[in-house]
């Protein structure tokens, strides 16, 4: 199962706070960990909302929404993509991370959606397309 790990954002990473000599360190040991455990398939931290955008969408309609962002529990700072054999081994490993921030923080899991789940929608022809994205995906090296 993969899973989207998400590290919630605080008012010191929204304000653009950048982490210590020592947190960058034991992230990365914590990192190293995931990486050695086959665990880890992708992760990064994100720039504050002030330098983001949301886009809304209303029918044929899109609005564009220049950061920041209220509600800053809201708000994702960073993600890792993990492999893990279940919800509770993802939590385990969550539970050894290194607090992400200097005060109090969280961080959010959740099950990234597989073909299986999507059921009979998920077409042969619409599996096909997927398989060959996910292909040109590989080639390029990007993460699927």
């Amino acid at each position: 199962m993969r899973f989207m790990v998400m590290v919630k954002a605080t008012a010191d990473s929204e304000a653009g706070v950048m982490p210590s000599e020592e947190m960058l360190a034991s992230m990365g040991r914590f990192n190293e960990e995931l990486v050695k455990a086959g665990v880890m398939v992708a992760g990064e931290g994100l720039h504050p909302s002030a330098k983001g955008a949301r886009v809304r969408f209303s029918g044929s309609e899109r609005t564009v929404i220049d950061g920041p962002f209220a509600e800053t529990k809201e708000l994702v700072a960073g993600f890792w993509i993990w492999q893990c054999k279940s919800m509770q081994e993802a939590i385990d490993w969550v539970k050894r991370c290194p607090n992400p921030m200097p005060g109090p923080s969280e961080i959010e899991i959740r099950p990234i959606f597989e073909a299986e789940d999507f059921g009979e929608a998920f077409t042969p022809e619409l599996r096909e397309q997927d398989e060959r994205l996910r292909e040109e995906l590989a080639r390029k090296g990007q993460p699927s």
